[in-house]
């Protein structure tokens, strides 16, 4: 196309182009800008906090402290090995009861004298006991003719003193806590070290040292 044409056509197009004076021109809302700069802000800080509140991997520690109890744990172990050792040397022969007993045990124990024959033994569920997590043991004294007896008034080394109670305070030297001392429930066979774990800590997964 020749130049004064193209020149002539360009004109053409600018004069048909309807006329948009300054302020007619489309303005920003400043309102909605606000709106969109704190929604934005809003998702981000959503976004920051689901991530913090995301839990960590498990460690191979964490898993291993989650894990079921299915054992005593190796230090009551020893200290109640120790304990029927010291007592048989004050002339007192003791048995070690029961020890580890798993939650169902313990529910079956806990229907006694409620919903089964016999007279009431514990007064936790499973899960809410010492034992559940191999942190506990129960004793009885065996006489001389063999017979397991829970007598607390026996003394069988004649040393004027009851041997149950001879026991006891043997144990707690040894760092175990009597449930003869509790105030609500007393269990007189009982005996537990708890490490200061308490029974909530526990059924949250932790647990104490297994080594000295």
């Amino acid at each position: 196309m020749p130049e004064p044409l193209a020149r002539q056509n360009t004109a053409m197009r600018q004069i048909n182009q309807p006329y948009v004076r300054p302020e007619q021109k489309q303005k920003r809302n400043p309102l909605m800008t606000s709106i969109v700069l704190i929604a934005i802000i809003i998702l981000g800080w959503r976004w920051i906090e689901s991530v913090q509140d995301r839990p960590a991997p498990a460690s191979k520690q964490t898993q291993k402290q989650n894990a079921p109890t299915t054992s005593l744990n190796p230090i009551v172990a020893n200290k109640a090995d120790t304990l029927v050792a010291q007592t048989g040397k004050l002339g007192i022969k003791i048995l070690i009861t029961d020890d580890f007993r798993s939650s169902e045990e313990q529910n079956v124990l806990y229907k006694k004298g409620r919903t089964e024959p016999g007279q009431v033994v514990t007064n936790v569920k499973g899960g809410a006991s010492y034992h559940n997590y191999g942190l506990a043991v129960d004793f009885a004294l065996v006489k001389p003719d063999g017979d397991v007896i829970w007598d607390m008034k026996y003394d069988g080394n004649d040393n004027g003193k009851p041997d149950w109670m001879e026991v006891v305070s043997a144990a707690k030297k040894l760092g175990f806590a009597w449930g003869g001392d509790w105030q609500s429930f007393k269990d007189y066979p009982h005996l537990q070290m708890d490490f200061g774990y308490s029974i909530k800590d526990l059924q949250r997964g932790k647990r104490p040292p297994t080594t000295e």
